[in-house]
């Protein structure tokens, strides 16, 4: 079985391309039980978010782990982050998420962490996909799993991400709009910010099942520009789905994007003696992060994109932050996975350092401009290795020079060709990028 069926580095692997059903769900509880069964593993937490068919899956794989003999705790809906927290805190041997993270309420996915809050090692996932293969059985009733609910989750969690925030510190005076995206932050978030002291006006706070991430939330922005910009806010935060990443907007109404978010808290870092090392962001960030941190001797370096791989290249570079400029952020001295609460709190840390608005903390750094270009294609053949394809990107790079970049990538989810091109002012990025769209879409026609 291939890996794409499950992952442990997101919920990529049970969305879309293959839907989970409640039997294969199920058939994974099962596996995934036995394998940590032989591990020694005595209980797993399981959390969601609040798409409807949580309630479905989450019945499926709490029966699977039974079956296998594991205990099982359930939290309800929380945040992917704060089950990687709490599997640590209620020293559980690992965590299951149940959550499509940004994707629309009809997909959903299923996500392990061990009890380190980190993901699986790739012996036990390896050994879980060969257990998914044999038949489903059932341990004899006296060793049959138990299952608790964990009724003060949320609160222990809210005062976790609460402890991130400088000590002694308060938010009082800040008018904020938070986001919750309808999603697993609606009744964290709030709380968090509220008791630290904020004005808080709060929308996407009101799922009922099928609204997750629906026109709201960290991936559309537009109704929390809107209400920064009615309410005369200071700032608006906004969550995706299951929490673990973060957009905000400036009182302006300007995006704060997720490079701009790791340029603040860098800066800040590096004024107070925090910044051990350097940021590592993805392919995709703007080469105006990786200049800005330049300007403040601060080491920049790039990894494939997805968190894990953002992971992968912190620890072996022994550093500490890094993300995604779609707001996945990881601050590995506060957790272990991105969080989109904690990044959030960071910044607000960071602006109160710097006595600046957002606006104005945004400012030391300049997006230099950026196009996407998707091309759809059959998946047939190997259009990023076609000789036309390489040499329109050849030509296109030698006409940017210094002054520019080209990336081309497969998308992990979609049939899709990801064009990015990117330069200064004096270069037409759309023209260039639709340059090499027009190529790739020769190349798969062939």
């Amino acid at each position: 079985m291939s890996r794409k069926y499950f992952g442990t580095d997101g919920v990529r692997g049970l969305v879309g391309q293959y839907p989970i059903i409640p039997e294969f769900a199920l058939k994974l509880g099962y596996a995934a039980g036995q394998v940590m069964a032989a591990e020694g593993t005595r209980e797993v937490i399981i959390g969601k978010d609040t798409r409807i068919s949580g309630y479905l899956f989450e019945s499926a794989i709490e029966s699977g782990l039974i079956a296998a003999g594991v205990n099982v705790a359930l939290t309800g809906p929380l945040p992917t982050p704060a089950i990687a927290y709490l599997a640590q805190t209620f020293r559980a041997d690992a965590g299951v998420v149940i959550s499509a993270s940004h994707n629309p309420y009809y997909d959903n996915g299923i996500k392990f962490f061990s009890n380190s809050g980190t993901k699986l090692t790739d012996e036990i996932e390896l050994a879980i996909e060969a257990a998914l293969d044999a038949p489903m059985g059932c341990v004899e009733s006296a060793r049959l799993g138990k299952v608790r609910r964990i009724d003060d989750a949320a609160g222990r969690y809210i005062e976790f991400c609460k402890s991130t925030f400088d000590h002694g510190a308060s938010l009082e005076g800040l008018h904020i709009v938070l986001d919750c995206a309808h999603g697993a932050t609606y009744h964290i978030a709030p709380s968090v910010f509220r008791e630290l002291g904020a004005d808080i006006t709060v929308i996407g706070d009101k799922p009922n099942g099928t609204n997750i991430n629906d026109q709201c939330g960290a991936t559309h922005l537009d109704m929390l520009v809107e209400k920064v910009l009615a309410t005369g806010a200071d700032m608006g935060i906004a969550f995706d789905g299951d929490g673990d990443r973060v957009m905000m907007v400036d009182h302006t109404g300007a995006v704060v994007d997720g490079d701009e978010i790791l340029y603040i808290i860098a800066r800040h870092w590096q004024a107070t003696g925090q910044m051990d090392g350097g940021v590592v962001g993805t392919q995709m960030a703007n080469l105006g992060l990786e200049l800005a941190l330049k300007a403040l001797n601060i080491p920049f370096a790039r990894s494939k994109v997805g968190d894990r791989y953002v992971v992968e290249l912190l620890k072996e570079k022994g550093w500490l932050l890094g993300g995604e400029n779609s707001g996945h952020i990881l601050s590995l001295k506060h957790h272990t996975t991105g969080d989109g609460i904690i990044a959030a709190l960071q910044v607000l840390n960071a602006l109160r350092f710097l006595k600046q608005s957002l606006a104005e903390a945004r400012s030391g750094m300049t997006k230099l401009p950026q196009v996407l270009v998707n091309v759809r294609f059959s998946g047939k053949g190997a259009p990023l290795e076609d000789a036309d394809v390489l040499a329109s990107v050849a030509a296109v790079e030698a006409e940017m020079g210094d002054k520019g970049r080209v990336l081309l990538r497969k998308s992990g989810t979609e049939p899709l060709i990801r064009v990015m091109v990117e330069g200064d002012s004096s270069l037409d990025v759309m023209v260039l990028a639709q340059r090499i769209a027009d190529a790739v879409k020769a190349a798969d026609a062939q």
